[in-house]
């Protein structure tokens, strides 16, 4: 098939070698003189590419569409399909590990929260400095906002720093009406009972060996996984603390969320602040609860 691109190479061969006119040659080729005239002003895309391999070298594990929100933030009128484009091109693409086959079987439906502050999820991680020795990370997040609430580093995390770490985060942001979590030793423990039991916070287990019942946790680990440990080695306790404090910040406040419509979760409780409805749909999550035992 001969394109309006070759029969312009033809039409160039014609005036050069033939001494036809433009007119002529058109005529012959059935092209029109407003296409052989037309001249391409497409800007060189280089600009873009440099950008884009930079970002793409600071965040390595965002995909195209979140380092096309960050080139949308720094005022470029850009389509996300050319982003893809140039992404692919440069090789780019984030591997992610096969995951194993899971059963298809029905599950409980879960609930979402209608508010900042409603649910907030933890967990434990754990990672090694550079000589050796263990560390554990502590994390909490919110449910609606997905923010970062707390992410707490020591060699040891027992039920007492669980509990510092949680009036901290309450002192700055507010008591949540509930926590969800897994069935780990410093969760179950009647420490943690007794402070949830004095602050009217219900405690909310998910089943033994469901972790996807802990599902904001979970992918939040995922994601401090990829873009934070994984990203670094740590040569003491103090840097990995200030590395960890500082991508929380970037998290909150810089890292487009694509649950959020690539909001920040700041952003979006600062829309929530403003009167804008929550795009999240409201689901029930029946959880396993603790009861709470009488003080005495």
């Amino acid at each position: 098939m001969v394109t309006p691109k070759s029969k312009k190479s033809i039409l160039e061969y014609l005036q050069t070698k033939h001494n036809l006119s433009q007119r002529r040659s058109c005529q012959l080729l059935d092209l029109s003189r407003s296409v052989a005239q037309y001249d391409c002003k497409t800007p060189s895309p280089q600009k873009l590419i440099d950008r884009l391999l930079e970002l793409a070298i600071e965040r390595p594990r965002f995909g195209y569409r979140r380092l096309h929100v960050m080139l949308c933030r720094e005022g470029r009128q850009i389509n996300h399909k050319r982003v893809f484009r140039i992404y692919s091109l440069l090789g780019l693409q984030v591997r992610r590990k096969k995951r194993r086959q899971i059963s298809r079987a029905s599950r409980k439906p879960h609930i979402l929260p209608t508010k900042v502050n409603d649910t907030w999820s933890m967990d434990f991680m754990s990672d090694t400095l550079f000589d050796g020795r263990g560390i554990r990370v502590f994390n909490v997040v919110d449910n609606l906002s997905r923010e970062a609430v707390a992410m707490t580093v020591d060699f040891s995390l027992p039920a007492s720093r669980v509990i510092r770490s949680l009036d901290e985060a309450i002192e700055v942001r507010g008591k949540p009406q509930r926590i969800l979590m897994d069935n780990g030793p410093e969760f179950t423990g009647n420490a943690l009972d007794a402070w949830a039991y004095k602050n009217g916070i219900e405690l909310h287990f998910i089943a033994p060996g469901k972790p996807t019942e802990n599902a904001f946790a979970e992918s939040f680990n995922s994601r401090v996984r990829e873009e934070c440990l994984n990203q670094h080695c740590f040569s003491s306790m103090a840097e990995a603390r200030e590395i960890i404090a500082d991508w929380q910040r970037d998290y909150n406040t810089v890292r487009p969320h694509s649950s959020l419509k690539y909001l920040t979760p700041q952003e979006f409780v600062d829309n929530l602040e403003e009167g804008y409805p929550s795009s999240n749909p409201v689901r029930v999550i029946p959880c396993v609860s603790l009861t709470q035992t009488t003080l005495t």
